[in-house]
């Protein structure tokens, strides 16, 4: 079965950059009819802008994904504008300290929840419908590595992508039935502005690249085939799995 989306319905959140971006980019390139969406309008008509040039169709709508009203809109827009929702990919993230446990206070730890967890299972929960009514769907969830794997100093960023492996797992299990498909992928350490205080610190960087199998970071678009294969049929068997681009990270010493 071809891996491709013509005609397809994505919304890609966390979209204006990084992984988000090249998602668009590579869904629009194989087809589908993308919602770009990021906080800012100006961030997002760029990258559509940037796909529209290259002959693709793209829509930008700003979202906060931790705003009610602004998730509602987000899902109300895409289909007054294209009737239909067929593959929601949840990349919006945040990981606002970088410091352990013991100082995540409760605002901190209900905004990181908010954003990595929460947005995406009420913006999945708004999609379900849609998707139920259609008999299908394939959902994504952005998760890391370092929900399977913590790291020290990213705790809080850990629980809260340990619980959107479980929420994909869980949603699959309930609504596969429907043929709405859920997985999550894990990156591993991308080079992307997310991650930049890991990556430019030359020695953190080096130490990093010789634990890795692949001795390298990845770039953004290397995450963009494995969402293009999971939003596609040609993954029509592939639901609650847990997918990793890692560079061989869950597998080394």
């Amino acid at each position: 079965m071809n891996i491709n989306v013509k005609d397809k319905v994505a919304i890609v959140t966390g979209a204006s950059k990084g992984i988000g971006a090249s998602m668009a980019q590579q869904l629009a390139a194989s087809g589908a009819k993308v919602i770009v969406s990021s906080r800012k309008q100006e961030s997002v008509d760029e990258v559509v802008a940037a796909i529209k040039s290259k002959g693709f169709e793209a829509t930008a709508i700003a979202c906060h994904v931790g705003e009610e009203q602004a998730r509602q809109h987000l899902i109300n827009e895409t289909v007054r504008i294209y009737g239909r929702v067929d593959i929601l990919i949840n990349n919006a993230a945040i990981n606002p300290v970088h410091a352990g446990i013991a100082r995540a206070d409760e605002a901190l730890f209900d905004k990181v929840m908010d954003v990595n967890v929460k947005s995406c299972l009420i913006l999945s929960n708004l999609c379900f419908p849609i998707m139920k009514e259609q008999g299908s769907g394939s959902i994504i969830h952005i998760a890391s590595v370092e929900g399977m794997r913590p790291s020290l100093g990213l705790g809080v960023y850990s629980i809260s992508k340990a619980a959107l492996i479980m929420l994909a797992k869980s949603q699959a299990k309930e609504w596969s039935k429907y043929g709405i498909r859920v997985n999550a992928i894990c990156p591993g350490l991308i080079k992307t502005k997310f991650s930049q205080a890991l990556w430019e610190n030359d020695a953190m960087l080096k130490q990093y690249e010789n634990h890795l199998p692949a001795r390298r970071i990845a770039e953004p678009d290397e995450l963009a085939g494995l969402a293009l294969f999971l939003a596609s049929d040609a993954s029509s068997f592939c639901t609650g799995g847990v997918y990793t681009a890692d560079g061989g990270h869950m597998i080394a010493g």
